[in-house]
């Protein structure tokens, strides 16, 4: 990470620090003097954007939400046809790398009264948007929303056995492959 000079830190700088530890740590590994160090500052200069950790998780939560919000919409809103907005969907697991980390991290730390809200508003959001796909495809509103929940589980599913080093890794035939395979399952061929 490029360290910014001690006079042009930003909030946004200690945001994106953190979203960093807790992609790499979990969220119970975020605590300010140790995130100073990282970012090789003093804790002091923290209280001038943050009252403290949780100040500091909240902004970071928002701001990783708003970007996944972002990437959902220009990804998948931006393909007309909606089965290929789903393949879409399902590549982009292994697109966005740092995105995926963080959420992995948020899922393990589900209960914390700060994350859950973040989990329950990006589940839903991209579910709605896998389900309307599914509806565009002719299913009707129950069928597109199991549908939904269903490619959402795979999802899910897949960023546990990453956590637990049983998934296939990215870039290999095997994680290729698997893919594939989850496509042809859970999408109808047109």
């Amino acid at each position: 990470m490029n360290r910014p000079k001690r006079n042009t830190l930003t909030a946004t700088d200690w945001e994106q620090a953190a979203l960093e530890v807790i992609a790499e740590e979990g969220v119970s590994a975020l605590a300010v003097e140790p995130l100073a160090r990282r970012m090789g500052i003093t804790k002091g200069s923290f209280y001038w954007h943050f009252s403290g950790r949780e100040s500091l998780l909240e902004q970071a939560l928002e701001r990783w939400e708003s970007h996944d919000a972002r990437n959902l919409a220009t990804s998948m809103g931006a393909i007309e046809d909606p089965r290929e907005r789903l393949v879409a969907f399902i590549h982009g697991v292994s697109r966005e790398r740092f995105t995926h980390d963080v959420y992995r991290q948020l899922c393990a730390a589900a209960g914390h009264p700060q994350v859950e809200p973040v989990l329950e508003r990006v589940a839903d959001r991209r579910m709605a948007q896998i389900a309307q796909a599914f509806a565009e495809l002719g299913f009707d509103e129950t069928a597109a929303a199991h549908r939904a929940r269903l490619t959402y589980s795979v999802y899910l599913g897949f960023l546990q056995l990453q956590r637990q080093q049983q998934a296939p890794v990215f870039s290999s035939e095997e994680f290729a492959a698997y893919v594939e395979h989850v496509i042809d399952t859970l999408i109808p061929s047109n």
